[in-house]
């Protein structure tokens, strides 16, 4: 009798227990999420003057066209390549990761410094001379990729840098480009944590708002 009474306890606490941890516990972390923190629950996703979904603010983009401000190099393209026509190798790291080449590796310094041939289809032009050419002063996250070469944020250095290209290709102000980076611009987590860094795709969407351009 009592070894029946202790099975038939235990297994209507592991009922109680499986009822609380796999259904009402994960069902009110949904609804608070949903209640409390619709935009971060639902991935964070940003949209264009359209009102289509364009990105996460979680995930950064490839931006190189002078219209825009330009995201920090990736070692996987942000994930955007296909894995099926991947002729360039960006995922050959995997969708996540950084390349891990020592400062001194000179696969790094021919991205950065570029390369010359006289193949042109061997020759690298290098960030370095593609930024100085566009007139942008390289500072460290626009030469460097990130840890997981996913980060969708740059410095407000290297979003500075640019506004002189972006300001002519789109024939707005300085200042107008001065306040979107300013409103644009995460702080510290907390006012401690980290360092502020600017959303390139929050920033590129404002952009795109001025006017309707």
């Amino acid at each position: 009798m009592s070894f029946a009474r202790e099975a038939s306890r235990a297994v209507r606490s592991t009922l109680v227990l499986w009822v609380i941890g796999a259904i009402i516990y994960p069902f009110a972390m949904i609804a608070i999420g949903q209640i409390a923190f619709p935009f971060q629950a639902n991935g964070s996703l940003l949209k264009n003057n359209a009102g289509q979904v364009v990105g996460s603010a979680l995930i950064g983009q490839p931006f190189t066209s002078d219209r825009y401000f330009n995201s920090r190099p990736s070692t996987t393209s942000y994930s955007t390549a296909d894995p099926k026509k991947d002729d360039a190798g960006v995922l050959k790291t995997g969708v996540s990761g950084a390349s891990n080449l020592a400062p001194s590796n000179p696969a790094l310094l021919e991205r950065i410094k570029g390369k010359d041939d006289p193949d042109p289809s061997k020759k690298i032009e290098g960030d370095l001379t593609r930024l100085k050419t566009a007139g942008v002063q390289p500072t460290g996250d626009l030469v460097y990729t990130s840890g997981s070469s996913l980060d969708p944020h740059i410095t407000p250095e290297a979003a500075i840098a640019q506004i002189a290209r972006v300001a002519k290709t789109r024939g707005f102000q300085p200042n107008q480009l001065e306040t979107l980076i300013a409103q644009n611009t995460d702080g510290r987590f907390l006012g401690i944590f980290g360092e502020p860094g600017v959303n390139v795709l929050k920033l590129n969407l404002a952009l795109d708002r001025i006017n309707g351009k």
